[in-house]
């Protein structure tokens, strides 16, 4: 998957389904608009009304076009009047049927006579308002239906609606109401629409960022490279929501679903504003270590990383809250919840909080840093990353090891990294056929390698014939280099090793290596001594 696909599915995800919960709670008119059609006098506006609004989801026009005073002349466009309204209605009217009248005789207090009553207004081809009425026709088996004189304006409301192009080309199925009141055709829509806003988006963020940049490099500081290097996604998100905000009058949303999206778009700025300070935290972490005071504190300093991390986790919590308040939950009742359940998670996860507190513990102490080379009991490796929970090695083979913090706590720890010398030590051997002036020579030579070396501390040098072994005479050699650079460490030992061996051919003499003499007696001697009681390594010493 493309970065560009992936940041759209996420922005989709992030933006729309924020408020999923809520999003298949549409309107439908199913058993609740049949309780509704009962609760109302079957002969009411609420239940005429209910009616239409119901065949004409269905896309049953013809019969909803019964609930249409249409003139003798227009008998044969009845259903594409009735869609017509229908559409007009779905552009600027949503209406609450609560608010409908489910009298027999309407609304007696909406100032109309008896048989008439107030739906909504809709915008006049002039600019003024029109009324869109329900009136009452016929003395038995009595409907309301909405009279000659709206159906009469129908065409003309219907030829101010900027979609209905669209409308007229689109297959009767896309103008269904999906969830939310959405028309399918607008759920089609509205994602292909945040994609080009995201395309559009993602280039006027990389303009406006390269602007800054050079802006930004003419100045001595150094946060505001940061933020720039940081803040290139959540600006490319913010311009996505803008850009799709200022495209959804093309999609005609009426108010419920223009309410859904624009709770999306909000759920979106929230993750915008919420992403930013998480890349903040970042930033602040990096201009903090490379501040004068980061510099003058290093243990301080050390810190900074897992401060990070808490501080994300912490926001992270923050937004969960304020999103789901966004969405209407009670964020009262949830934070109480969350203290029950923080409290029953404690007792059950012991060792998890043992392990954060473990990191803490890390934290303050400092026995080691990320990048240190430590020894933990048994193997030596670099430390890679302290987490809340564990903290990783990475070994000479490249493997990783990962210790929870509760039980690294406990460990004994040994930090080669806080070293600030690097310490030689060897023991060489000489033959025995060496005699002492060459050995004198050879421990001359040996610390005048040691002393004219620029990098070796002078105080700690060490070049004693230490004792007579078994098959050499041993030389032991103890000095410092003045690195904590373990490479550059390797590198210097050998050009001194290199030395001895020059220093031991001069005196002319060489190394020993493990020998061993086995003096044999004469068959006679043996004999004798066996005579005698004496032992084979009696002999021997003879």
């Amino acid at each position: 998957m493309t970065p560009v696909l992936r940041t759209f599915v996420w922005l989709f995800f992030a933006a729309v389904t924020a408020v999923a919960p809520l999003a298949w709670a549409a309107p439908d008119p199913g058993p609740a608009a049949a309780e509704e059609e009962e609760a109302a006098s079957l002969d009411s506006p609420r239940a005429s009304l209910l009616r239409f609004l119901t065949l004409a989801r269905d896309a049953d026009f013809e019969s909803a076009a019964a609930y249409l005073e249409i003139p003798t002349a227009r008998k044969a466009e009845a259903a594409d009047l009735a869609r017509r309204l229908k559409l007009v209605i779905d552009r600027h009217v949503w209406f609450d049927l609560d608010t409908v009248s489910a009298r027999p005789g309407g609304n007696p207090d909406d100032g109309l006579p008896w048989g008439h009553d107030q739906l909504a207004e809709l915008p006049s081809p002039d600019g003024g308002l029109d009324s869109l009425r329900l009136i009452r026709r016929g003395p038995e088996g009595a409907r309301w239906i909405f009279p000659k004189s709206a159906v009469l304006r129908i065409d003309a409301w219907y030829e101010q609606l900027d979609n209905r192009w669209l409308l007229e080309h689109l297959p009767t199925a896309l103008l269904r109401p999906g969830p939310q009141d959405l028309m399918w055709w607008q759920w089609i829509a509205l994602p292909i629409l945040m994609l080009l806003a995201l395309l559009a988006s993602r280039v006027m963020s990389r303009v406006t960022i390269a602007l800054a940049g050079r802006a930004a490099a003419m100045t001595r500081t150094e946060w505001d490279d940061a933020v720039l290097a940081r803040i290139g996604g959540p600006f490319t998100l913010a311009l996505t929501l803008g850009t799709t905000w200022l495209v959804l009058p093309w999609l005609a949303l009426y108010s419920p679903a223009e309410a859904f999206v624009h709770r999306g778009l909000r759920g979106g700025l929230f993750v915008v504003f919420f992403w930013t300070l998480q890349r903040m935290i970042d930033v602040v972490q990096q201009v903090i270590a490379g501040s004068p005071w980061g510099r003058e504190h290093p243990a301080s300093r050390s810190l900074l990383p897992l401060g990070a991390r808490v501080g994300k986790v912490v926001l992270f919590a923050i937004a969960i809250v304020a999103l789901l308040s966004e969405m209407g939950y009670p964020v009262t009742s949830l934070v109480a919840g969350l203290g029950i359940g923080g409290l029953a998670i404690a007792l059950a996860a012991q060792k998890t909080v043992e392990n954060l507190f473990g990191a803490f513990s890390i934290g303050a102490d400092q026995p080691f840093r990320e990048g240190d080379l430590v020894r933990i009991e048994d193997f030596i490796a670099t430390v890679e990353y302290i987490g809340l929970r564990s903290t990783r090695f990475r070994t000479a083979d490249r493997t990783l090891i990962s210790i929870p913090n509760g039980k690294l706590a406990e460990m004994r720890l040994e930090s080669l990294a806080a070293r600030d010398r690097l310490r030689l030590f060897c023991v060489l051997g000489l033959v025995y056929d060496s005699r002492a002036d060459q050995v004198r020579k050879v421990l001359a030579g040996f610390e005048a390698v040691l002393v004219s070396h620029p990098h070796v501390w002078p105080e700690g040098i060490t070049v004693k014939l230490c004792s007579l072994g078994a098959s050499s005479l041993d030389i032991e050699i103890t000095a410092w280099f003045q690195t904590n650079d373990y490479a550059i460490f390797q590198g210097w030992r050998e050009e001194v090793l290199l030395s001895f061996m020059e220093e031991v051919e001069k005196a002319g003499t060489s190394f020993a290596f493990p020998t061993q003499t086995i003096h044999l007696a004469k068959p006679a001697a043996v004999g004798a001594a066996a005579a005698s009681g004496a032992s084979v390594s009696q002999i021997s010493e003879r």
